[in-house]
């Protein structure tokens, strides 16, 4: 009999499993699970992290689901693609415990496309469908945010990410090199990696995600449902490790810096500190010659407003599986949604460390192409797009 729950009710919050493995990748948004690990956060609430760094999503994937890793800094779309069973292995009940952040992923195009003067998203357009450019993108996971963050800016720009260009698979950290040996064109990724790309020489910034959806949900913090079901305690103890790590990090300039100078070392990133520092902290430059303080840069606490396991973030990737055909009928958006995100739980952990959190577990946005996301409808909302996979005109028609 499992009595965990139980011992809760009783007054014991002492973490059933006081050691983890957690899984992470070499990216920015990594941060509040390393400074956790690392600055006593975790030992506060009696766990021993131990930090696991992976090569691929797919492979933090596999050991997600299997149990090798209790946890893991990870994609909102795999989540959920693994759940419905569309995740490239068998279906597996993966849970969100709180979203890990907010922005900060950019699409960046290659030197030999900025040397043809295509360096507006105008210009992308008129490559694709007037000179019959068979441009390929790389994303990071099939049904990852990066690919859903990629397809959705195409499509807003009238190019259509599953017939006017090829889209391919790349790791985060891998993408720069691709670009340099001409194998991709641009990609979609999370930092340092495209600010690492044009430290390198090897192309610019076209459009940063928070331009496609400000404040856009990105990497969470998941597991097993069995594993919260069954370690009630330790899954609360972590995420009361992590949230109290993410608003230690946003406490002040400083301590963004040191943040940036842990994560930039050979454990973690592994990259010079330029390449994390600035855009960590806002600092934007898109290899163009344009500079500025982007007001929805990486969130990883903002109050609490970036942790919330907010219902309709969850529905909405399940809105863009649906649209772009990955899903071949409609889920019970609400109703997945709900068995995912780990709502109960996150409250019970931020209500302890005093952290605010809205009523609502629904959010209104406004996106790039001027539609509403506020998970009222979700059946109609992945119907809604002129681009979409369900009854696409022919391909030569696509886009006009």
């Amino acid at each position: 009999m499992n009595t965990a729950p139980l011992a809760w009710v009783n007054g014991s919050d002492a973490p059933e499993k006081p050691s983890l493995n957690i899984g992470y990748m070499a990216l920015t948004d990594c941060a509040s699970v390393v400074v956790a690990a690392t600055q006593g956060f975790a030992q506060q609430h009696g766990l021993t992290l131990n930090l696991k760094r992976q090569g691929s999503w797919a492979g933090l994937r596999d050991k997600l689901a299997s149990g090798e890793l209790d946890a893991a800094h990870c994609l909102y779309g795999l989540v959920y693609a693994v759940h419905l069973g569309i995740g490239g292995v068998p279906a597996s009940d993966l849970a969100v415990l709180m979203g890990l952040n907010q922005n900060a992923q950019a699409i960046n195009l290659s030197p030999a496309l900025q040397r043809k003067g295509v360096t507006s998203p105008e210009a992308l357009a008129q490559q694709v469908h007037q000179h019959g450019a068979r441009l390929t993108f790389a994303q990071t996971f099939p049904t990852g945010t990066h690919a859903m963050w990629l397809y959705y800016w195409l499509a807003s720009q009238g190019i259509h990410p599953l017939h006017d260009v090829t889209s391919v698979v790349v790791p985060p950290a891998q993408m720069a090199a691709h670009i340099q040996a001409g194998r991709i064109d641009g990609f979609c990724v999370g930092e340092p990696w495209a600010a690492a790309a044009i430290s390198q020489g090897q192309g610019f910034t076209l459009a940063t995600s928070q331009s496609i959806w400000p404040d856009h949900p990105e990497k969470v913090l998941a597991c097993t449902r069995a594993f919260a079901e069954h370690n009630p305690n330790s899954a609360r103890a972590l995420v009361k490790a992590v949230l109290a790590a993410s608003r230690f990090i946003e406490q002040s300039p400083e301590n963004l810096r040191s943040t940036a100078q842990l994560l930039s070392g050979s454990a973690y990133l592994d990259t010079p500190l330029e390449n994390v520092e600035p855009r960590l902290l806002g600092n934007y430059q898109d290899g163009l010659g344009n500079a500025w303080h982007d007001r929805h840069a990486l969130r990883l606490f903002d109050q609490g407003r970036a942790n919330l396991p907010y219902l309709s973030d969850g529905m909405w990737f399940m809105t863009q599986f649906r649209r772009w055909g990955l899903l071949r009928d409609d889920p019970d958006y609400l109703g997945v949604a709900r068995q995912v995100q780990q709502l109960t739980l996150y409250r019970e952990a931020a209500d302890a460390l005093g952290v605010p959190c809205p009523e609502s577990a629904m959010r209104s946005s406004l996106l790039i192409d001027g539609t509403r996301w506020d998970g009222t409808d979700p059946y109609a909302y992945a119907r809604s797009f002129r681009l979409h996979a369900l009854g696409h005109a022919p391909d030569a028609q696509v886009g006009l």
